[in-house]
């Protein structure tokens, strides 16, 4: 547990942006996490997972803990669920594919997703149709500045789409290094809702999908529309899907009929921010070493050099665009840092 002085992360980056760490240690368990933090009480800290949520945009001046520890395991279960316990530097695609093995039903939809298990609480992360907060029983946590251990019960994380707690009221307190899911043994609940994935299990003429067939279906509709990052540098879903009062709306569809959105509730509609940028005329277009991927208008590449301070400049130019366009404001997914 050594460590060392001004690392690379270039390669603990999905972006794969070259920039260095002041300090650099990687933590195994949690007495080497109190350890560290214990001994390096004074040190400016920065916490790093899987390093797929996040745009680089300049050297971290600080000690950068990259959190790596392992392990997953079934802490309970009865004849209906099961509770399974996963270390926070699992990867997370292999624990869902872990999970499906297993025959637990919950995690399938969020196939795929790039990034570490102690990280999916912090952004609720989701997709086609589930979200974290759906199987999320609690996470165990240290402090940062006490070293004292905190779980964090569902309600206690304070949810929203792509929110929780630790993006707000606790930002920067708390190291999350276990979470607990409920996931169903029998009587799965199959959600293939999202159109896409209705469609590639008809291509393939399953009928009655199994957990596999779900998870088989969105790995192969995500590796059609998103570049792998070990190939193409990306952080997945750049932008949020924006969130806009349908009185607001009402008026935003009058100029643009074709708009989709999709209803949240009875006030508010969601908008697919793919489609804003695409119609927006991005698709595809590249400014240099930066760009918008040619299949999927949310995510932002690096073709090869590009700094973290010209996909930071796409992403503003693209904002702007949007607004000005549509009138309509979308966020930054992914922690710029």
């Amino acid at each position: 547990m050594e460590i060392q002085k001004h690392f690379s992360l270039k390669n603990y980056n999905t972006f794969g942006i070259q920039v260095n760490a002041k300090q650099f240690v990687g933590v195994q368990s949690t007495d080497e996490l109190k350890t560290v933090l214990a001994e390096n009480k004074d040190k400016p800290k920065f916490i790093l997972g899987g390093g797929s949520n996040m745009l680089l945009t300049k050297d971290i001046e600080a000690l950068v803990i990259h959190i790596d520890l392992k392990g997953k395991k079934v802490i309970e279960e009865n004849d209906e669920f099961v509770f399974v316990e996963s270390q926070a530097g699992e990867n997370w695609h292999e624990f869902v594919l872990w999970t499906i093995d297993q025959n637990f039903g919950g995690l399938e939809n969020m196939s795929l997703i790039p990034g570490n298990v102690g990280t999916t609480p912090v952004q609720n992360i989701g997709a086609y149709g589930t979200e974290i907060k759906d199987t999320f029983v609690s996470c165990t946590a240290i402090k940062i500045d006490t070293l004292e251990k905190r779980i964090f019960t569902k309600e206690e994380c304070h949810f929203g789409y792509r929110e929780s707690i630790f993006k707000n009221e606790v930002k920067n307190q708390y190291i999350i290094t276990s979470v607990v899911f409920r996931l169903t043994k029998r009587n799965h609940k199959i959600n293939i809702s999202y159109g896409d994935i209705t469609l590639e299990l008809e291509k393939n003429k399953i009928k009655t999908p199994s957990l596999k067939d779900v998870s088989n279906a969105i790995i192969a509709i995500r590796q059609s529309k998103l570049p792998d990052p070990k190939i193409l540098g990306n952080s997945g879903s750049f932008f949020k899907n924006p969130i806009v009062l349908k009185s607001d709306f009402k008026n935003i569809r009058k100029k643009f009929p074709e708009m989709k959105y999709y209803e949240i509730s009875d006030t508010e509609v969601k908008i697919p921010a793919g489609w804003l940028i695409e119609r927006a005329g991005f698709k595809g277009k590249r400014y240099g070493d930066a760009g918008i991927h040619k299949n999927q208008a949310l995510v932002l590449v690096n073709y090869g050099s590009a700094t973290g301070q010209e996909i930071l400049a796409v992403s503003k130019e693209i904002q702007a665009t949007i607004y000005k366009t549509f009138g309509i404001h979308i966020e930054a997914e992914v922690n710029i840092i």
